[in-house]
C-alpha cells in the first residue's frame, strides 16, 4: 500500500478541480494547470478532494499511484500558491541584474551570460547575488533554476559558483606544501 497514495488530495478555497476521465485540471488564482494521469491509476473528485487509486493490484500500478497523486498535488498547490526557488551567487565579481525580462549574470566568464525567462516563469534579482525564480509549474521552475545554476557549478575548494540557497557544498581541502 502506498502511504503517499492513499491520502486525498485537499482542493483549498478559490481552487476548482475537475476530473475528465485521466484528465486533471486546477483552476485557481494564479492560472490553470491540466495533468494527463497514467491509465494505470483511476482518479475520482469527492467534494472537495481528489482520491487517487491503483486499477489493479499489478506491481506497475501500485508504483504509479504515489507518483500520481504527487503530480496531481503539486498542480493544485501551483495555481493556489506558486512554487518558488533561490539561487544564491558566492565570488569576487560574480553578480546578477535584470535586464527587461532578462537575467544577465557576470559570472567570470568572457562574456555576460544574458537567460531570456520561458512562459510562465518570472525571474527576479533583489540583491546582485540572489535570484528567485517563481512560477506555478513546479517541474519548469525547478528546470530553470537547474539551467541558471549549470552556468557556473559551485566549486568544492572556494564555493564560488551559483547554487541553491537550501544546498550545503562540501568543501575540499587545498594543496599542502
Amino acid at each position: 500500500m502506498s502511504r503517499i497514495g492513499k491520502k486525498p488530495v485537499q482542493v483549498p478555497a478559490g481552487v476548482t478541480a475537475t476530473v475528465e476521465g485521466q484528465k486533471v485540471t486546477a483552476k485557481g488564482p494564479k492560472g490553470e494547470l491540466s495533468l494527463v494521469v497514467n491509465d494505470e491509476v483511476l482518479v475520482k473528485l469527492e467534494e472537495n478532494e481528489v482520491v487517487i487509486s491503483p486499477a489493479d493490484e499489478s506491481k506497475d500500478a501500485r508504483s504509479k499511484w504515489g507518483m500520481s497523486r504527487t503530480l496531481i498535488e503539486n498542480i493544485v498547490n501551483g495555481v493556489s500558491n506558486g512554487f518558488e526557488r533561490r539561487l544564491e551567487i558566492n565570488g569576487v565579481g560574480y553578480r546578477a541584474f535584470m535586464q527587461g525580462k532578462n537575467l544577465q549574470l557576470a559570472l567570470g566568464l568572457s562574456h555576460d551570460v544574458v537567460y531570456e525567462a520561458p512562459e510562465g516563469i518570472t525571474l527576479a534579482c533583489p540583491k546582485p547575488t540572489e535570484i528567485v525564480v517563481t512560477g506555478i509549474d513546479k517541474q519548469r521552475v525547478g528546470q530553470v533554476a537547474s539551467e541558471i545554476r549549470g552556468f557556473r557549478k559551485p566549486e568544492p575548494y572556494k564555493g564560488k559558483g551559483v547554487k541553491y540557497a537550501d544546498e550545503r557544498i562540501v568543501r575540499k581541502e587545498g594543496k599542502k606544501k
